[in-house]
């Protein structure tokens, strides 16, 4: 059997597709993931993919392209040629399902399943009601149970990456804790002097730290760094950056891939979390973590890209001494 997974949006969306993939590829002869450009990386990182096909959807993402430079046509002709048997379609719980089940089915994908609150028509063959508030790696190996996918013996369901390389060079020798200060939308940012601050009272506290972040990042790492943490900003690939955070006695990091990259490595979190997507679909999962952040906060539940809040109040009173005592709480439940 062929199957498909397809999960179109953003880095830790698709690293959260990976218990579900597992499980496609415990029963299927040849797996390929189609995902976005910005998931790409992860889908490369995540065991059990054969293959991935990389497409830019006109109805997902910040910037989608528009529909008549979406090369819809070729994308047809990818998977005409590939013969699929079998198609999950990944979504999170405000997406929809099926546009993407449209262009499988004229693909010629025999069965389709998604989670979906619309009527499909004839476009899914499996279609799948979500639990309320299932976190959204669980959600998608509740999709993949449905179409008949289970974990093999002895998988825990948990994130999971290739093994990451030896990142020593990198990091220097000893135990470190790892600050990454960059985010995916403005909304789920820290402020950069506040992670200053918090590096510097890890400093101060006996803590060797190393900041993340990616090439467009390396002012505000080095702004974040100072004087007193090893500045990884535009140095480490995705699978490197596995590597870093998988040695780290703690990663600092908001809602963002990098999070969710930690957590598949098996590193607490500390998770500097705005409330403006639900925690309980998209805090660290399954590894310890303490969630920084007021979650009551008025831009709860909005996805605002932007913080609709003056003064950003639900992160911004998260203070320095808050972040390290998370820091320890960690440590002292990993020792």
């Amino acid at each position: 059997m062929r199957a498909l997974v397809v999960r179109l949006d953003s880095f830790g969306d698709v690293l959260l597709a990976g218990p579900a993939v597992r499980a496609v590829a415990a029963h299927a002869a040849h797996v390929t993931m189609v995902c976005g450009p910005l998931g790409e990386p992860a889908a490369r990182l995540l065991p059990g993919v054969d293959e991935v096909v990389v497409w830019q959807a006109p109805w997902e993402g910040t910037h989608p392209p528009p529909v008549d430079e979406a090369d819809i046509p070729g994308l047809l002709t990818t998977l005409r040629g590939n013969a699929y048997d079998t198609a999950l379609v990944l979504t999170s719980f405000h997406q929809s399902p099926l546009p993407t089940a449209l262009l499988l089915r004229m693909a010629g994908v025999a069965r389709i399943g998604a989670d979906s609150v619309d009527h499909p028509g004839r476009l899914l063959d499996v279609r799948h009601q979500r639990l309320p508030d299932r976190h959204e790696a669980e959600a998608a190996l509740d999709l993949a149970l449905a179409m008949g996918f289970t974990l093999p013996a002895g998988d825990d369901g948990r994130l999971r990456v290739l093994p990451p390389p030896d990142t020593a060079a990198l990091t220097g020798n000893g135990p470190y804790v790892v600050v990454h200060p960059g985010a995916s939308a403005p909304a789920r940012a820290w402020d950069p002097g506040r992670h200053a601050e918090a590096v510097q009272e890890l400093a101060d506290a006996g803590h060797r730290v190393v900041v993340t972040g990616g090439p467009d990042e390396t002012g505000l790492t080095r702004f974040v760094s100072g004087d007193v943490a090893v500045d990884l900003g535009g140095r480490t690939s995705p699978r490197t950056l596995a590597g870093v955070l998988r040695h780290a006695d703690a990663v600092v990091s908001g809602n963002t891939g990098p999070a969710h990259l930690a957590a598949a490595v098996g590193t607490p979190v500390v998770s500097l979390f705005a409330p403006v997507v639900p925690a309980s679909r998209w805090a660290p999962f399954g590894v310890p973590f303490v969630l920084l952040g007021d979650q009551r906060a008025p831009c709860a539940d909005t996805r605002a890209l932007h913080c609709p809040v003056p003064g950003h109040p639900c992160l911004n009173d998260v203070t320095a001494h808050d972040v390290v005592s998370a820091v320890h709480k960690l440590r002292k439940e990993r020792a």
